[in-house]
């Protein structure tokens, strides 16, 4: 079944189980009878650190040497410095004008269940009230959220996450972890477009 996507891999799965005949036919049953096991080898064999490493420094940018030892095995447990990610692509002012941002109070929070990571946010955004699921759990406890006023994005297409109807998401600063949530510098009422 891997054959269309891993040709060269599919045919050495065959090989090591002695079913080389098979190669390009789709089975009728499962289970194939027959069959006489060959001496195993990996498929993917492991890169080993030296390689890598001359991998990374072959097809990196010069610019981007930096992002190298951080794909090496580590030499010490200590966490590396935040590194700045790439920047995007540049965007026209038209592109920027079909972000809808809001300002929204945060009226209810909760855990979502079974998750360490996830808030559902009821927020108020003027006309209706709106839910969303955040990634924020890891920095702010639900009784922190209430009241708050944050930056919401209105014309995300909703999701469903872990069984929650998110209808946009807040924004916060942070690449893997949250390190804050954007905010206003003055009060603005809900619903508020941010230009």
């Amino acid at each position: 079944m891997v054959a269309p996507a891993m040709p060269v891999a599919a045919k050495e799965i065959l090989r090591q189980l002695g079913r080389e005949q098979d190669e390009g036919t789709w089975p009728d049953r499962w289970g194939w009878p027959g069959g006489t096991l060959t001496e195993p080898k990996p498929l993917f064999p492991r890169i080993e650190p030296e390689r890598q490493t001359a991998l990374i420094a072959k097809w990196m940018p010069a610019a981007d040497a930096t992002a190298a030892p951080a794909l090496a095995p580590a030499a010490s447990p200590s966490p590396a410095p935040h590194a700045p990610a790439a920047a995007p692509a540049e965007i026209a002012i038209d592109d920027f004008a079909k972000i809808d941002l809001r300002v929204a109070k945060v009226v209810a929070c909760e855990r979502v269940p079974k998750s360490d990571k996830l808030l559902k946010l009821t927020l108020d955004v003027g006309a209706e009230p709106r839910t969303v699921v955040s990634g924020i759990a890891a920095a702010y406890q639900p009784e922190q959220m209430v009241g708050r006023t944050v930056i919401y994005l209105a014309n995300l297409k909703p999701a469903k996450i872990r069984g929650v109807l998110s209808q946009g998401m807040i924004l916060a600063a942070g690449d893997a972890d949250v390190l804050a949530l954007s905010a206003l510098d003055r009060d603005a009422p809900p619903g508020t477009r941010i230009r």
